[in-house]
Parts: structure tokens; C-alpha cells; sequence
């Protein structure tokens, strides 16, 4: 045997370890083990299934507020779509009232217009009949005098002074009517 191989075979593997210290740090491994098998792992299991049931009920916490809010917003777009429908009514009715009352307006100022012109028609035509009564009582007077100073007599009887006034202006009123027939 070469020298190398009796050094070798003398000298132990450092790979394999003693007998004794393999038995011994089996059974401390198999005690170790047992330990956290029995004391340790049910704590951790716990542990565990408590966290998992926490998760699991935020979950559906999570859901429940989610739905929750789902149906909110359904009542918000319910709301809103109603604020908006009675909006647009009340707007439909305030343009319906100004459009009534500016019908009312309109109507009322034409009203009061016919009412001013009726009325200045009223108060010419009084005016006009004032006028032709002063003027045949001035045209009566002047044709009367005239008259008188024509003839050198004085006509001063009223009642033949007015047949023969109102003759004369009937007569003249007759010639406008004619000329005006005629045109």
C-alpha cells in the first residue's frame, strides 16, 4: 500500500460523522420536532386561520360596502335624474307663465290703446261738434248782420234768424256731401 492510502485510511472521513453523534443529534432533532409539532404548529395554525378568517371577512365587509355603495349611487342617479325631470318642468312652466303673461301684457296694452284712441275720438268728435256749433252760431251772427246791412233792415228776430240760418248751413252741408259723393 502506498504510504497515501494507509494516511487515508488511519484518518477518518471529516464527511461522515461519529455513530454516538449521529444517534444523539437524532434524537435531540426527533425532540425538537415533536416540540414544535405539538406546542408551536397549533399556535401558528391559529394564527393563520384567524388572519385567513380576518381577510376573508374584510372581503366581505368589502363586498357589503361596495354593494352599499352601488345602491347609493343607484338612488344618487335616481335623485339626480328626478332634480333634473322637475327642473326642466319648472322651467317649462316658467316659460309657459312669462309667455301667459306677456300674452295678458299685450293684451292689456292693446286694450288700453283702443281705450286712449276711443277716447280721443270721443273727445274729437265733441270737439268737432263744439266747433260746428260755435261756428254756426259765428256764421249765423256774421250772415245775420250781413245781411241786415244788405237789406238796411234789422233781422234781429231770433227765431227767423235761425230757420233761415240753419236753412243756409243745411243748404251748404248738402253741397259738401254732393261734392264729395261725386269725387
Amino acid at each position: 500500500m502506498s504510504p497515501l492510502l494507509t494516511v487515508a485510511a488511519e484518518t477518518e472521513n471529516p464527511l461522515v460523522p461519529p455513530i454516538p453523534e449521529l444517534v444523539i443529534g437524532l434524537i435531540a432533532f426527533v425532540i425538537v420536532f415533536d416540540f414544535l409539532a405539538k406546542k408551536l404548529l397549533p399556535n401558528i395554525n391559529k394564527v393563520l386561520e384567524e388572519r385567513r378568517e380576518a381577510i376573508e371577512g374584510g372581503i366581505e365587509k368589502a363586498e357589503a360596502a361596495q354593494t352599499e355603495a352601488q345602491s347609493v349611487l343607484e338612488q344618487y342617479k335616481a335623485q339626480l335624474a328626478e332634480a333634473r325631470h322637475e327642473a326642466a318642468r319648472l322651467r317649462q312652466e316658467a316659460q309657459e307663465q312669462g309667455a301667459t303673461l306677456i300674452a295678458e301684457m299685450r293684451a292689456e296694452g292693446q286694450r288700453q290703446r283702443e281705450e286712449i284712441v276711443a277716447a280721443g275720438h270721443a273727445q274729437i268728435e265733441a270737439d268737432r261738434k263744439a266747433a260746428a256749433s260755435a261756428l254756426r252760431q259765428d256764421v249765423g251772427t256774421l250772415a245775420t248782420e250781413l245781411a241786415g246791412k244788405l237789406v238796411g233792415e234789422s233781422l234781429e228776430d231770433h227765431a227767423r234768424q235761425s230757420r233761415v240760418i240753419d236753412r243756409f248751413l243745411d243748404g251748404l252741408d248738402e253741397a259738401a256731401s254732393k261734392a264729395e259723393a261725386t269725387r
